[in-house]
């Protein structure tokens, strides 16, 4: 796959899962390979839902939600589809998706690509395999004005209402024009409220979660504990990619060459579990936190878990160790 570009290897492993699985003992073969044996020890209730185990896939791997029926058969106990817009983009121009092999990291500005809101919940009507819990990770699109923001994921939500199982609000991406100053206290409280407001008129709730950059200030994390007890969203994930370039193997002439965008992998490792372990703690464990960011290990999962993290989720990491990496973290769970 590392002889592919990046974004070609990802492009060309998921038509070959699609082929496996749609073979008659595709999806058995995979079960047999990958899917970890769970049981009710490992089973853990977040926000109302029942999870099977901890280990789930991060948004931003299948953003169009193409493999609902081949990631149970991987083990994933549930998957994060988007980040989705109201209308289709197709996200900026490539090549916007680079390796740094040697920090075991990606850098990535894809920019929200994706079929739209509707085409994602269509792809989930048709699902036929119901054995795992959706995300709906919901943005805005480039073209929107952030003034205009809200009204973005407000159309997304109501859009992905009725096929997921719970939601996510980014505004935490570096790689779609001033989508981060929407985490100032002041415009993602009202937002959060808005979308709250939506939940709240609905014949049932949806849990709603914040995905935060973990380039934020202990004073801007204490803002986040604050939103997150005024608006009574249902928790935190930590963190999102970063756009620090700090105590990098990969030579400097190859950074400056790739240019913007988000870094994820291992040397996100720290930082995210710190992250975690700041709002656990500042918090009193007030919310449930969903860790993400540089786990390729299980050590790295259990690291998470211990700073405060009540599920994880895979990303950069999976595509380094391969996907034999979540039965490996819940074995030594």
């Amino acid at each position: 796959m590392f002889q592919f570009s990046a974004e070609r290897a990802h492009h060309f492993s998921f038509k070959c899962l699609d082929i496996i699985s749609s073979l008659p003992f595709g999806n058995t073969m995979l079960s047999a390979l990958f899917k970890p044996n769970t049981n009710l020890k490992q089973a853990i209730e977040v926000a109302g839902l029942r999870f099977q185990h901890p280990v789930g896939l991060a948004a931003g791997f299948d953003k169009d939600a193409k493999l609902m029926n081949t990631w149970p058969y991987l083990g994933f106990s549930f998957v994060e589809i988007g980040t989705v817009t109201p209308l289709a983009q197709p996200g900026n121009d490539q090549p916007r998706l680079f390796r740094l092999k040697k920090d075991e990291a990606i850098i990535n500005r894809m920019g929200f690509n994706n079929l739209g809101a509707k085409a994602a919940a269509e792809k989930l009507k048709s699902r036929k395999n119901n054995q795992i819990i959706v995300g709906g990770n919901i943005g805005k699109n480039k073209i929107t004005a952030n003034e205009n923001a809200i009204s973005d994921y407000l159309i997304c939500f109501n859009d992905l209402y009725e096929v997921v199982d719970y939601f996510v609000v980014n505004v935490s991406s570096p790689n779609t024009p001033n989508l981060r100053a929407l985490q100032d206290k002041e415009p993602l409280t009202a937002l959060l409220l808005a979308v709250q407001e939506l939940n709240q008129s609905k014949p049932k709730q949806k849990p709603v979660f914040l995905k935060i950059a973990p380039d934020l200030s202990d004073t801007q994390l204490d803002d986040i504990i604050d939103i997150v007890k005024i608006t009574k969203i249902a928790g935190i994930i930590a963190t999102n990619t970063t756009i620090s370039r700090a105590n990098l193997l990969e030579p400097q002439s190859h950074i400056d060459n790739i240019g913007m965008g988000g870094l994820s992998g291992k040397p996100l490792t720290k930082r995210s579990t710190e992250v975690i372990r700041y709002l656990s703690e500042k918090s009193n464990k007030a919310f449930p936190i969903i860790g993400v960011g540089g786990i390729h290990s299980p050590e790295d999962a259990k690291e998470k878990l211990a700073a405060g993290a009540s599920l994880i989720q895979l990303y950069t990491g999976y595509i380094y160790e391969g996907p034999g990496l979540v039965k490996r973290i819940l074995k030594a769970l």
